[in-house]
């Protein structure tokens, strides 16, 4: 049964630092009743998992047969951990077991299952740990802890209406989580909950559908924005890790979020998605090493609810998948994703006059690993597409993420009430079409991983309604040799782009609304002009600038002390003096430097930075033997990560110097000898990862 919260045990299991420091190695697989399609993308997920430093096209060009192979090979001499979640039937053992050696070094693989033959099947001889319905004290327990988030009891005006609540719920974790979401956000009365407690039918574990009746009472109960953006889940395919950035990017797109006085649409759609979490109707996925939500999933239960709500309210549907919907269906509904690679892209033509949205997600997609795999499309069925450009005039959103497209038509520039344009991850070719210019309404262009682009007309300056360009690649434009960007005042997401005239002729200067900025290949007086604009970016968030070569260097006064917003600040390029602390931005919460060539006295002050929480002392940024964290310094730190530090032979931590450290990572510090003694003292330290070190040094912290 599904919502016994067998993945979240095993995720508390394999997150338990006690667990997983007994294992050189571990990987997370989720598998779904869509094995048979996905065999290969499982194995490619273990070993990406298991191999360190992970491999990239290597392994995307290996046969089945031989990832099986391959990963017998990496795994024979280690002790391992491999979580398969989700395993549907008895084939997905069979096909999986013989890359697995059985050599008796203490590793383990752990499958969570709803069938308990398949668990049986996959070890005969053990015993499956089959999780209980909870008893009514748990169930209460859990009641309150969502109803009623940090008290340590239920108000007396409640407990009976609680008791009943709980009897209803049937003892399913899932269940009694959602209610409890739902009971929360209630006005706290007990006319409420009584009214919610009469919503709530027997014979809730009879089946799956009157489950899903269940937890549909949470939907009713969102407002009709809110409602919206929980249907948008049913349109990403099940187990999918989505990405917050690009969720939150795609429900403006759609025009979900009303617009709020004094908010931003990206601050509107946070909120919303932090309402769903709080509702427990999405589950948080990764977190940063600041704390912001990066990823989320969506339960297969509530996924459920999604795809089917939407297919009620034709909001939207998908092709390729085993949810699929008849073709009748499919012309009726607004939005529209296809899951599969195998599609003929027929019935394409019948869903033209109601689409709004139109998404593609290559099933083989790795969300966890940034590689290049596509949905590979024959030349007729590149053809097939073509009639998106042509027919599909009302499209808001085109995501072709994956899609391996050799060319855009200039076509592409009849969309003009597109929003959202994805090309990230196609295998686009030359430069785009002139046309891409028309899209007035366009918000967010996604170039990420287009590795064959080389040229971007000079028209992106006409987008002014653009909010989020996303580039990772130099790009230049095959008229002046660069992009003309001074229009684009309503920018707020510029990651990464390539120094040019764009700087000088006013294009920085009057992007005031920019959050997230990444500038590279600066270099002379441009350095001065950037920091100079940066004063004015008053919404500023995220920071990254890299000097163009190692003759280079970052100016002594940088007046970032201006940047009251910025948290995130990384700079690659020599240091010749490091600012004092009241001149770094006053809110900075990250810092992350690349071959700085600090000086001795520069560890000092970045010891008396008030607020930093994360710290990356990355390759070349600091080039002397020794290095030493002075007492009481880094107060705040919670992260700390030393990479590839060549010149590194001893560390030394003094007393109460990071009292509040949690994770550490130390990475290819060669000639590093030991770990620091005071680094023992630091009770607050819940994980040490350490990479491409000597065994002598993995020795010396019992690793």
């Amino acid at each position: 049964m599904g919502g016994l919260g067998k993945t979240t045990l095993a995720k508390k299991l394999y997150n338990d630092s006690r667990i997983a420091n007994h294992f050189e190695c571990k990987a997370w697989v989720y598998v779904s009743e869509e094995y048979r399609d996905k065999r290969k993308e499982v194995l490619q997920r273990i070993l990406r998992g298991v191999v360190d430093p992970p491999a990239g096209d290597e392994i995307d060009k290996l046969l089945e047969q031989e990832l099986v192979n391959k990963l017998h090979n990496v795994l024979a001499e280690k002790r391992y951990l491999i979580v398969l979640d989700d395993v549907w039937g008895m084939e997905v053992w069979d096909g999986l077991r013989y890359a697995f050696p059985k050599r008796k070094l203490g590793s383990k693989i752990l499958l969570t299952t709803r069938n308990w033959e398949v668990a049986l099947h996959a070890d005969a001889h053990g015993h499956p740990h089959q999780l209980r319905l909870l008893n009514h004290e748990e169930g209460f327990t859990l009641l309150r802890s969502k109803a009623f988030p940090g008290a340590s009891a239920i108000p007396s005006e409640f407990e009976n209406l609680a008791k009943e609540i709980v009897v209803k719920c049937e003892g399913l974790p899932l269940a009694v989580v959602v209610v409890g979401g739902l009971l929360s956000r209630k006005l706290k009365s007990s006319g409420e909950w009584a009214r919610e407690l009469r919503n709530i039918r027997g014979g809730l574990l009879e089946d799956q559908e009157k489950i899903t009746k269940f937890l549909a009472l949470s939907y009713n109960d969102l407002p009709s924005p809110l409602k919206s953006c929980f249907l948008y889940l049913g349109l990403f395919p099940k187990g999918m890790k989505i990405q917050t950035k690009r969720l939150i990017r795609l429900w403006i797109a759609e025009g979900f979020l009303p617009q709020e006085r004094g908010e931003t649409a990206e601050d509107v759609a946070q909120r919303y998605l932090n309402e769903l979490i709080g509702r427990c109707m999405i589950q948080v996925g990764t977190v940063s090493s600041l704390g912001r939500v990066k990823t989320i999933r969506i339960h297969d239960l509530l996924r459920d609810l999604s795809v089917t709500k939407g297919k009620e309210e034709y909001f939207g549907d998908t092709a390729g998948s085993s949810s699929s919907s008849s073709s009748s269906q499919l012309t009726k509904s607004r939005r529209h994703s296809i899951h599969s690679c195998h599609e003929q892209y027929d019935f394409l033509k019948n869903i033209a006059d109601y689409s709004r949205s139109l998404l593609f997600f290559n099933r083989e997609y790795n969300a966890d690993v940034d590689k290049k795999v596509w949905i590979h499309l024959s030349f007729m069925q590149e053809k097939k597409l073509n009639v998106i450009y042509t027919e599909f005039k009302l499209l808001r959103v085109l995501e072709l993420d994956g899609v391996r497209l050799v060319s855009l038509p200039s076509t592409i520039g009849d969309l003009i009430q597109l929003r959202y344009l994805g090309l990230r991850k196609t295998n686009l070719e030359g430069k785009l079409p002139l046309s891409i210019g028309n899209l007035l309404n366009l918000q967010t262009l996604d170039l990420r991983y287009c590795c064959f682009l080389k040229k971007i007309p000079n028209v992106i300056w006409k987008l002014v309604n653009l909010r989020h360009l996303l580039l990772d690649t130099p790009f230049d434009s095959p008229d002046s040799g660069h992009l003309r960007l001074d229009t684009l005042t309503n920018l707020q997401s510029l990651p990464y782009i390539e120094a040019g005239n764009w700087i000088a002729d006013g294009g920085l200067a009057n992007m005031t609304n920019l959050r997230q900025l990444g500038i590279n290949g600066l270099s002379g007086p441009v350095v001065n002009s950037v920091l100079s604009s940066i004063q004015g970016l008053h919404n500023l968030h995220s920071l990254s600038l890299s000097l163009q070569s190692e003759e280079d260097e970052f100016p002594i006064f940088m007046h970032l002390s201006q940047c009251t917003q910025l948290q995130k600040l990384s700079l690659n390029g020599k240091i010749k003096k490091l600012p004092d602390p009241h001149e770094f931005p006053p809110n900075m919460l990250k810092l992350t430097l690349h071959n700085s060539h600090l000086q001795k006295e520069s560890i000092a002050k970045l010891e008396r930075l008030p607020k930093l929480k994360m710290l990356l002392l990355g390759k070349g940024a600091y080039n002397w033997a020794e290095l030493s964290f002075g007492a009481e310094g880094f107060s705040q730190l919670h992260v700390l990560r030393l990479i590839l530090l060549k010149e590194l032979e001893e560390w030394k931590v003094e007393e109460k110097a990071m009292p509040m450290l949690e994770y550490m990572v130390i990475d290819r510090c060669e000639k590093l000898r030991k770990i620091p003694e005071g680094l023992k003292d630091i009770t607050s330290l819940k994980k040490l990862k350490i990479t491409g070190m000597p065994i002598d040094f993995q020795r010396s912290v019992g690793g």
